[in-house]
């Protein structure tokens, strides 16, 4: 038998590589993709928090950011007590690309689960997050705790 732990990476490779297809459509990458859902569940995100949502450093963050504001789906301004910090806003075309974008990995999320009845992926959503939970504890600096 696998390991649990070997499943979860190839799951989540084979996740990415589906997101990256259903995405290549839309002209985003999977980290674009990832801001732009970070941003409309909650305006203002900091670059910091934007790059931990999407999993990529800090340095990394600011191209993204950089080219989502040249394709007219961020803009970002000065935060009014920071004036370092950058926040970070959808436009009505980030918007659009986004709902866009929403279908199709829904289609690939669909097509991951095909196989599995709805307690049962409630039973897989729940074993996951218990599995984070447990190695959030274990290990707080892996930084699995804030990102929930």
């Amino acid at each position: 038998m696998a390991r649990v732990g070997y499943l979860i990476k190839r799951a989540q490779m084979v996740l990415h590589d589906a997101m990256a297809d259903a995405l290549g459509s839309h002209d985003l990458t999977v980290s674009q993709f990832a801001v732009l859902t970070g941003l409309d569940e909650e305006p203002g995100l900091s670059n910091a928090d934007l790059a931990r949502r999407a999993f990529v450093t800090p340095q990394s963050m600011h191209a993204v950011l950089q080219e989502l504001e040249r394709l007219q789906f961020v803009v970002r301004r000065p935060h009014p007590h920071h004036q370092r910090v950058l926040q970070a806003e959808l436009t009505e075309a980030g918007r659009r690309t986004l709902k866009s974008a929403n279908n199709s990995v829904n289609a690939v999320e669909e097509q991951m689960l095909r196989e599995l009845s709805n307690p049962s992926r409630s039973r897989l959503a729940s074993a996951l997050s218990s599995c984070i939970d447990s190695l959030a504890e274990a290990s707080p600096s892996s930084g699995a705790r804030r990102l929930r």
